[in-house]
């Protein structure tokens, strides 16, 4: 048996970086380094320790949505381990919402052929973390999200949820949607057998007219979401120095309860 797994991953802006908006107020990604997002990458190596644990035959391909320069997160991805990547860009898809997103995905994944998709979380970018039921509901497939644990058998994915107060055991019949958390299993750093392999791995690039979509359904135009104004954060000013001469427990109360900190 052969089991076919996509994990989506994202190229987002450093969040280390200086990020901006652009003057469409949608993100400025020209004047900030990216990177693939660091949740994703959980997703990556569980996508990778299901292969490894498994008997069955497993091709484990990375998908993206974005700008040339995403190629460097399917890079990553690739040199932990995946097998082939997907890349989809197009210039109408420039300022797709999440709703966009997960409608480019689900073509993708339905013409690349799957048994299990997963995703991180959420994207250190957006923080939304609704694009993996999204995908799930536009699939037609079951969805078990948020999972600290995943193991796929007999054709049935489980794994472990964590909440405040219990955990939960879950499972689902494949085809299935998965995401993973950041307690799921430290993501592998990439050998350097894994980088120098990445670069003769097949990176299959797609367009809109490849998914049958037209440009009125994604990015800004066909956008379910809007931002309509945004300010740049203030620069930090002087804290408040407090010298003790005496009185400086007392001065501390005043201004912590004035912030109302108490």
């Amino acid at each position: 048996m052969s089991l076919r797994i996509v994990v989506t991953v994202k190229y987002v802006p450093d969040a280390t970086g200086d990020r901006h908006f652009a003057d469409d107020l949608t993100v400025d990604r020209d004047d900030v380094d990216g990177l693939l997002s660091e949740l994703d990458e959980y997703a990556v190596e569980q996508a990778l320790q299901i292969s490894e644990n498994s008997d069955d035959d497993v091709e484990i391909t990375v998908l993206t949505v974005g700008p040339e320069d995403a190629k460097d997160a399917l890079r990553k991805a690739l040199s932990m381990g995946a097998d082939k990547a997907i890349h989809v860009e197009d210039d109408d898809l420039h300022g797709t919402d999440a709703i966009g997103t997960s409608l480019v995905l689900a073509k993708a994944i339905e013409k690349a052929g799957y048994d299990l998709v997963i995703s991180g979380l959420a994207s250190t970018d957006g923080t939304m973390g609704v694009v993996p039921a999204l995908l799930a509901e536009r699939l037609g497939v079951p969805q078990v999200t948020l999972l600290s644990e995943v193991s796929v058998e007999d054709g049935t994915v489980k794994g472990r949820r964590d909440g405040d107060a219990a955990s939960e055991q879950l499972e689902a019949s494949l085809p299935a949607v998965v995401s993973v958390t950041d307690q799921s299993g430290e993501a592998r750093y990439p050998s350097f057998k894994g980088i120098m392999a990445a670069k003769k791995k097949p990176v299959e690039a797609w367009d809109l007219s490849d998914l049958d979509l037209e440009a009125e359904e994604v990015g800004l135009e066909g956008a379910w979401t809007a931002v309509d104004s945004a300010t740049e954060r203030p620069a930090r000013t002087a804290g408040t120095i407090v010298k003790d001469e005496g009185e400086g427990g007392k001065q501390l109360a005043e201004f912590l309860a004035g912030q109302k900190f108490i």
